[in-house]
């Protein structure tokens, strides 16, 4: 057997998935503990089993894709457009604290100047995944949850595609031009969703009326219709997140999108493994040591920090106090997109070895804590306690 091949990745990763969530189920912890333990055992920096995680990450990337595009569908555009202008507010005085906690961390352990403002950058975003798997969408209490936490992520994810450009100009040394691409980038943001809800009306819409009685036809075009959304916004400057996400947007008024919901389901579920996979295995636990202490900091500034933030800047917002507080604990971690962060930024040498090491290590502690935090103590799809399990 070919060990380098993606069959023999996938057998060893799905196999591995089910033997891992097994103890996991028995000893009562999350899921998502088992797959991103599963990576750090038999990836590069452990048996080395699976090693080719670039191809593996950017198959699990589309998991993230579909999530976003779900999410949509489930979504009014009115309910989201006036969430928005909520949580901007929110968004934006949150990210200053956090980028502030990662800079002051990395100044007190002598990191340069530089190195603080991308490790500050890093912390300015929560987790989409972890956010949004372990949301529960059919009970009507989490449905305004969902809203204010999609308006949150969306907007810091239109803040992290700012930062990578940014990012990106630095390593070209042409801040003047990069400059010049964010602003089109996001003003070709509202183009996308006009020309998205033109071509549903148009084009996609009449062709489910016509051929709706063939099943796979209608999830192949809800595919294709998800997909090519998000590879249009990469073109355009975006993320493929916010297509995938305006793609469900444009086509959630129709009462086909349900019906394409339940039926993505799976999919979107066979990704996402992978994709925790990959940032179990993409961490190197040897080097560890080198950042310790500023990384165990840094995460228990995040764990704590961000839920009192937020629960503060939500009820200044007129948010319920316990709404707040939930919604602050299922964002009171780093992101993927800090993940991205450190990538970009070692790349393009802007970056030292240790700091990109601090913004990893931060990342990963936080998502596995956080993790725990929100399955034991909130209503979930996958808790433990059939109390708290809601899907």
């Amino acid at each position: 057997m070919d060990a380098s091949s993606v069959t023999f990745s996938f057998f060893l990763i799905f196999t591995g998935a089910a033997l891992f969530a097994s103890v996991a189920l028995y000893t009562r912890q999350p899921l998502i503990i088992a797959y991103i333990a599963l990576g750090a055992c038999i990836g590069p920096y452990g048996l080395s089993l699976v090693k080719d995680l670039k191809l593996l990450s950017d198959i699990g990337h589309i998991g993230i894709i579909f999530l976003l595009f779900l999410l949509g569908l489930d979504m009014q555009p009115k309910a989201l457009w006036a969430t928005l202008r909520k949580s901007t507010v929110v968004a934006v005085f949150s990210s200053t604290i956090f980028m502030a906690m990662g800079y002051g961390v990395a100044i007190l352990f002598g990191f340069g100047n530089l190195d603080a403002l991308i490790v500050g950058a890093a912390m300015m975003f929560s987790s989409t995944i972890i956010g949004i798997k372990l949301l529960p969408t059919t009970v009507l209490h989490h449905r305004h949850i969902g809203e204010l936490m999609i308006g949150l992520l969306l907007l810091q994810d239109l803040l992290a595609i700012v930062v990578l450009m940014l990012l990106l100009g630095a390593a070209n040394g042409d801040g003047e031009t990069m400059g010049v691409e964010v602003g089109l980038s996001l003003a070709s943001l509202p183009l996308l969703g006009l020309g998205a809800w033109l071509a549903v009306k148009y084009v996609l819409l009449p062709l489910i009326a016509r051929f709706d009685r063939f099943h796979e036809y209608i999830f192949l075009l809800a595919i294709g219709w998800c997909l090519g959304v998000a590879e249009v916004a990469v073109m355009l400057g975006l993320s493929a997140e916010i297509g995938a996400f305006i793609a469900g947007i444009s086509i959630a008024t129709s009462p086909i999108s349900q019906y394409i919901a339940v039926n993505l389901k799976p999919l979107r579920d066979f990704f996402l493994i992978l994709f925790f996979f990959s940032v179990g295995a993409r961490f190197d636990l040897g080097l560890l040591q080198q950042v310790l202490v500023p990384a165990l900091l840094l995460s228990a500034l995040v764990l704590t920090l961000k839920p009192v933030v937020y629960r503060f800047l939500l009820k200044g917002v007129s948010e319920k106090r316990v709404l707040a507080w939930d919604l602050g604990f299922r964002l009171g971690q780093a992101s993927e997109f800090s993940l991205l962060i450190a990538y970009v930024a070692t790349s393009a040498a802007l970056i030292s070895e240790q700091a990109s090491l601090l913004i990893q290590a931060t990342t990963i502690v936080t998502l596995l804590v956080s993790s725990y935090i929100v399955v034991l103590n909130y209503p979930t799809p996958i808790a433990i306690s059939d109390r708290l399990r809601r899907d």
